[in-house]
């Protein structure tokens, strides 16, 4: 058989786009870890900001250039995005391929020996969701845990975000599929389903304007196995008490919450399209922890939004203090076209906020980095069970993360202790804290 490398950027949708890739691509390729015993490399990019955007790029030209010879696909959202542009301006391109229909790869690889001046270029739009083949054999994450998309697109429109420009309006996965896909995860031993969807909470509301996510949360908890369910991406806005209650109700369900507030000024807020303030998302915040005294929060806010004021980073300052965040991601506004947010400011004005707000960012950081250490040694001390995902080679030491770490974003736990097999779970006392990650031992 074929070798196929598939070069993964961007979000956890965007590696369940690749494992389906991968999956309609099996009867002719075999995946290969390594880019250099391909025969055919897709570059699965990223298209969200300015900066994913370059790194797609170099991402691809950097590969290119190692190997002349091989054959090469452009996917993912870059090329959703600008697929004419990427077709026309970078012949070094074999094909550019869309992320909505993904059955469609099939058709791109049988057609790439056969491929004229410019690249073939396949942009199909979603397929009817019963008609939808979701089905992964090979999974990138680490070994006992996978990421489950439960919906695509986005009907928020946030005026800053080119989400619904890319993956278009909200478009849940019918409930039954989402089960099934989850049975058949729980069935081959993975431990930890991460649910994956712009927006959780808005789960059906495409169907009937009701959400239908605590339904979901509710059938999933009733599938056999040993196995725990982490949400991530709720929007404030849309974070219910039925979903506090669901995860009150159901011990598959990990305390960990992972909400975009993105700001905590009302003037920005609203200018993003959001109906929030820093006393209504603070309550949240305090309304989440006395129902769930140990509920990990974790929040991604963004400085230097069009108009942005010294007064409305005060109100990030004050947020951050006042919440005390378990982990906080934080970046600069990137002007996207298409978006609404384009008009309300030039390039010049922007650029100008831009170097303002990277100062106040590295200021915001480390306000966070002190909360964070502070927050991790709670842990200390206790016992938690431990995914282990990989082993230290010659030594009594694995890699794993306990409930209050979700995978690539957050720190790791670093476990002492002798027959470990990564995607299991174990046991085990937290001892310490280094940086931004946990020290434990296996408890036997």
């Amino acid at each position: 058989m074929k070798k196929l490398y598939i070069e993964n950027l961007g979000c956890a949708k965007n590696q369940v786009d690749a494992e389906v890739m991968a999956y309609r691509l099996r009867d002719g390729y075999e995946l290969t870890p390594e880019a250099k015993d391909a025969d055919l490399i897709i570059v699965n990019t990223c298209g969200f900001i300015e900066s994913a955007k370059e790194e797609s790029l170099n991402t691809f030209f950097a590969l290119r250039e190692q190997f002349p010879d091989k054959k090469f696909i452009i996917s993912g959202c870059l090329a959703q995005r600008y697929p004419e542009a990427l077709s026309s301006d970078i012949p070094e391109a074999d094909a550019v391929f869309g992320n909505r229909d993904l059955r469609k790869i099939t058709e791109v690889v049988a057609s790439l020996d056969s491929r004229k001046e410019r690249p073939l270029c396949l942009v199909p739009d979603y397929p009817d969701p019963l008609d939808e083949d979701d089905t992964r054999s090979s999974l990138f994450s680490f070994p006992g845990s996978a990421f489950l998309k439960i919906s695509e697109g986005c009907n928020h429109c946030c005026s800053y975000c080119a989400i619904p420009v890319i993956r278009g309006p909200l478009r849940s996965r019918p409930m039954e599929a989402v089960l099934n896909e989850a049975r058949r995860l729980a069935g081959s031993g993975i431990k930890e389903l991460n649910l994956i969807a712009q927006d959780l909470s808005a789960y059906g509301y495409d169907w009937d304007k009701v959400s239908h996510f605590e339904e979901l949360l509710d059938k999933l908890c009733e599938i056999e196995g040993d196995f725990r369910i982490r949400m991530l991406y709720i929007h404030p806005d849309w974070m219910t008490d039925r979903i506090i209650e669901c995860v009150k109700r159901n011990s598959k369900i990990l305390h960990y919450f992972d909400i975009p507030f993105q700001h905590a000024s009302e003037n920005i807020l609203k200018k993003m399209g959001r109906v929030g303030n820093l006393e209504s998302y603070s309550a949240l915040i305090e309304k989440i922890r006395k129902n769930l005294p140990d509920a990990v929060i974790r929040t991604t806010l963004m400085l230097g939004f069009p108009g942005e004021t010294e007064e409305d980073y005060k109100a990030l300052e004050t947020f951050t203090k006042r919440c005390r965040f378990n982990w906080m991601g934080s970046f600069t506004y990137s002007r996207e076209e298409d978006t609404r947010a384009w008009d309300m400011t030039d390039e010049e004005t922007h650029e100008k906020l831009s170097k303002i707000s990277e100062k106040r960012q590295k200021k915001l950081q480390k306000i966070q980095e002190k909360i964070t250490a502070e927050r991790l040694e709670e842990f200390v001390g206790n016992v938690y069970s431990v995914l282990i995902e990989e082993l230290i080679q010659g030594e009594d030491l694995a890699i794993g993360r306990i409930y209050s770490q979700a995978p690539d974003v957050d720190g790791l736990t670093v476990v002492m202790g002798r027959n470990m097999v990564p995607g299991n779970v174990y046991e085990c006392r937290i001892t310490g804290v280094k940086d931004v990650d946990l020290e434990a031992v296996k408890i036997d």
